[in-house]
């Protein structure tokens, strides 16, 4: 899913940032991992980073940030109506930032929570559907779309094509 800029991260939270736990400070690849309403803990972060930073580049995309926001399926299911005007839970919502289609800049907001219920639904360990997820809301800032089933087919084959990217220590 994804949603044509409302605003940035930093400005959507704008009083409550202070509330938002930084899980990974930025750096000088300009992808950040924030948490909100949830405990969790991002492992193998720089290698995260380079991988999707690697995806972007190889596709020809200019990288200026990308903010992943990990929380609860309440605070997406919220943002979902909010935004979207859907009440349904979902895994990801991808707020584009840039209005330039080749530059990448966008908060990615996704529900571990989500994210451990369909890895144990598809039978897959949890760090790989969360990478799944991650780089599916890539995928779609680089054009890539899932709502005919011949674009499910596509965004899949390249969410695998991308998963085989990972470093060998992911």
């Amino acid at each position: 899913m994804i949603v044509v800029r409302i605003t940035n991260y930093y400005e959507f939270t704008n009083e409550r940032i202070r509330k938002a736990f930084v899980i990974r400070a930025m750096s000088t690849i300009p992808i950040n991992f924030f948490k909100e309403d949830i405990a969790f803990r991002l492992l193998q972060q720089r290698e995260l980073q380079q991988w999707v930073a690697g995806v972007i580049k190889a596709k020809r995309f200019t990288l200026i940030q990308i903010n992943y926001i990990f929380c609860s399926d309440a605070y997406l299911l919220k943002l979902n109506k909010d935004y979207l005007h859907h009440n349904t839970y979902t895994d990801i919502i991808t707020f584009r930032n840039s209005p330039e289609r080749k530059k990448v800049e966008a908060d990615i907001f996704i529900s571990y929570e989500r994210v451990k219920i369909n890895a144990v639904n598809y039978g897959t360990p949890v760090k790989d559907e969360l990478h799944r997820v991650m780089i599916h809301g890539v995928l779609h800032l680089l054009g890539y779309k899932d709502k005919s089933v011949k674009d499910k087919n596509l965004m899949r084959k390249m969410e695998n094509k991308m998963l085989a990217l990972r470093s060998a220590s992911n």
